[in-house]
């Protein structure tokens, strides 16, 4: 087992699992203490790789693209405070990070693990239930219905619809984007069948992020809808083979094979004969009525 522990957190490895847990000091971002322990399966890993630097190197797992759902949604966007997948080392610990990192390149080449996307998540994303208050809102996602409420900066033409509450079955997005520079970041949802959407700041399904503090936490909103929504890379389902009606002959087709038409055809022969017996003297009035009715039945 290969394992280092430094202030700004504690990766582990076991052969099978990278097992990570952040640390208490002040570099370490919200959104990593808010995520806590994060067990990162091998067959998710694409790589790991150490950057020396001159006061302290970087360790950094590097994910299967689509593996995880955090990573996902935000798109290689996240500040490095709040990147899970990377590990401040001092400057001491070099020699334990590069034996760390040996160790985990060589499990994956002894497994083959295939470093290419993948088509379905293979971590478990943030728990729920899930509430973040930020920005012009607040988001609570309890695994099956997401709620929207705001707040005193929001817009009117956005608060006074109320607050929203839609199910996960009804989305058909889930976007996080951040804020940078004087651009505001949002958490956007769009519901299917949804006219596109207006700006930020006046989307009730919306919530406009200002660069503050707990901005970063609705990146893990958004991951805990993404991960129960399908996956952007998973194979569409087949459409169903259509139906081709067969055509009318052969739905009229009897038990024999007959269709309709003949079988027509053959009971006004039927009637004629009976006809003929009747006016020859064969059958009486009565047997010709009961056999015309019986042959009427068959139409």
């Amino acid at each position: 087992m290969a394992e280092i522990i430094q202030k700004d957190g504690t990766w582990t490895f076991d052969g099978e699992t990278v097992r990570i847990v952040p640390g208490r000091d002040k570099g370490v971002g919200l959104l990593r203490q808010t995520l806590g322990e994060v067990v990162v399966p091998l067959r998710a890993l694409a790589g790991i790789s150490y950057e020396q630097g001159r006061k302290a190197g970087r360790l950094r797992l590097r994910l299967r693209d689509g593996a995880c759902p955090l990573l996902q949604v935000t798109g290689g966007r996240l500040p490095e405070a709040s990147d899970p997948y990377r590990l401040t080392v001092e400057s001491d610990r070099t020699g334990v990070a590069e034996y760390f990192v040996d160790e985990v390149r060589q499990a994956l080449l002894l497994d083959q693990v295939d470093p290419g996307p993948v088509e379905s998540y293979l971590l478990p994303g943030p728990s729920v239930p899930i509430t973040v208050g930020a920005g012009d809102g607040t988001v609570a996602f309890d695994g099956d219905r997401v709620g929207l409420d705001w707040n005193w900066t929001t817009e009117e033409a956005k608060s006074s619809g109320g607050p929203r509450t839609f199910r996960l079955g009804d989305l058909q997005a889930v976007e996080w984007s951040p804020s940078k520079g004087l651009d505001n970041g949002w958490i956007r949802f769009t519901l299917a069948g949804a006219p596109p959407a207006p700006a930020p700041k006046y989307d009730p399904y919306t919530v406009e992020l200002f660069g503050f503090k707990k901005d970063p936490l609705m990146a893990l909103v958004a991951a805990a809808v993404a991960v129960r929504m399908p996956h952007p890379s998973a194979p569409a389902e087949p459409a169903p083979e259509p139906v081709v009606p067969a055509p009318a002959a052969e739905l009229a087709a009897g038990p024999e094979g007959k269709t309709a038409v003949e079988d027509h055809d053959a009971l006004l022969r039927r009637l004629r004969e009976l006809g003929d017996l009747h006016q020859a003297g064969v059958l009486t009035a009565e047997e010709f009525t009961a056999a015309k009715q019986s042959v009427l039945r068959r139409f």
